[in-house]
């Protein structure tokens, strides 16, 4: 990861070259950040809520799937948190106090390995639901949900750490102070412990999931499957268009570390490629929320329901709320899990996101 490391420095030095000048990038990454990390911030945190209200506030019963879904917005929401502190961090010469340094860090990353493996639980969810469904009823209760979920922030807690348990504030920058055994290394195994924790074992979970539920679908005798299809596809798409750009650049980085990249040039061009690359892959956690809206109908009716709420209450008188006799009909008869997959199956686990 990059985010406390790659904003700050103004030279890099290597032993047997020239230092090399990236202040020039550094400013255009300080006002680049400036403006991207409010906006993802924002639209982060106003998404994700509506999300945790939708699911909080309603009185019909959660099933499992409702569970996964709390648990990704909270994980996002922690994700987004920690932005204006960068914000801040970027803007400010002084940087953090050393406590603040230490617990942006951490809450930054425990947020997004979070999300990332919540993401790929609601895809195995998807899994064991639609493709091994008699066989995962008894599997897939409340209680399985909330202890599974348990056991993700505990692992995210746990793959996190190495990323800022040596973080602290020094000379003004919030970066990794390693002990000097663990210098050449511990970079390396953070970088490693990204691409494959953080992506390609997420990646290759997610899409043997969707792939094997794509083949079930297939052969449903329905005529709405190819709406799941498409939903799956944008799904497994959206993961891998925002955040491959960033992963590669991280592998790229390691391969930094050992001098593949001795030009200076070279090393300007990897440095502004990850920070651009970072902050479209950080935007990822702004569209979960999006995703509900456009593919889920209860989620789209939980929104007009406090929109019409809203109105009311600054008009100051009541407003009556309808909605169309056949969708409401069509809304009760679905049985809708958190990715829109299950109503072509026999899954009565219905998720009240969607």
């Amino acid at each position: 990861m990059s985010i406390t490391e790659s904003v700050t420095e103004n030279f890099e030095y290597d032993e047997s070259a020239e230092a090399c000048y990236v202040g020039d990038i550094v400013a255009f990454g300080s006002v680049f950040l400036s403006i991207f990390y409010p906006l993802v911030f924002a639209f982060g945190l106003v998404g994700n809520l509506l999300v945790v209200f939708a699911l909080v506030n309603t009185r019909k019963t959660k099933g499992i799937a409702d569970i996964y879904l709390l648990n990704l917005a909270l994980s996002d929401l922690l994700f987004v948190a920690t932005l204006p502190f960068w914000t801040h961090y970027v803007l400010n010469e002084e940087g953090f106090h050393n406590a603040m340094c230490v617990l942006t860090t951490a809450f930054f990353f425990i947020g997004f390995f979070a999300g990332i493996f919540f993401i790929t639980i609601i895809s195995f969810d998807r899994y064991l639901a639609i493709v091994l469904a008699t066989n995962s009823m008894n599997n897939r209760t409340m209680q399985h949900g909330v202890t599974i979920s348990l056991g993700v922030w505990a692992a995210a807690i746990l793959i996190a750490a190495p990323q800022f348990m040596f973080t602290k504030q020094k000379e003004r920058e919030c970066l990794g102070d390693y002990p000097e055994i663990l210098r050449d290394i511990w970079p390396v195994l953070r970088n490693v412990e990204a691409n494959l924790l953080g992506f390609l074992l997420p990646l290759l979970i997610m899409s043997y999931c969707y792939f094997r539920i794509v083949q079930t679908l297939f052969s449903c005798k329905n005529h709405k499957k190819a709406k799941a299809i498409k939903l799956i596809f944008l799904v497994v798409v959206v993961f891998f268009l925002f955040w491959t750009p960033y992963n590669i650049m991280i592998f790229l980085e390691t391969l930094k570390l050992y001098d593949f990249f001795p030009s200076c040039n070279m090393r300007r061009d990897l440095k502004l490629a990850l920070q651009v690359t970072e902050t479209v892959a950080f935007s990822h956690c702004c569209l979960n929320p999006l995703i509900y809206a456009f593919a889920g109908e209860k989620f789209r009716r939980y929104l007009y329901h406090l929109y019409r709420k809203c109105l009311a209450v600054l008009c100051g008188h009541s407003v009556h709320i309808s909605f169309p006799p056949s969708e409401s009909q069509r809304s009760r008869r679905e049985s809708v899990l958190s990715s829109n997959f299950t109503q072509y199956t026999s899954d009565g686990d219905a998720s009240l996101l969607l």
